[in-house]
């Protein structure tokens, strides 16, 4: 994913609203499907960095170095 487009994003604080999930006819679910999956997938990575707080340009995997005993010959 580009990381440029995703630093374009903000959050509007002020600007929330509370709906029922059993509405079939929203306003969101219009808006997202006129959406192309591309960006679709771009503002889904976008929630998940939010929810785990996962900055991409600083999280590593994690190094594990494990000493294996082989058998004798």
């Amino acid at each position: 994913m580009n990381n440029k487009k995703l630093d374009s994003f903000q959050f509007n604080h002020q600007v929330f609203s509370v709906t029922s999930l059993t509405k079939e006819d929203t306003e969101d679910k219009t808006y997202w499907l006129h959406k192309s999956p591309r960006d679709r997938l771009i503002a889904l990575e976008y929630l998940r960095q939010i929810m785990y707080s996962y900055d991409p340009n600083t999280t590593r995997l994690q190094r594990v170095f494990e000493i294996a005993q082989l058998p004798p010959r």
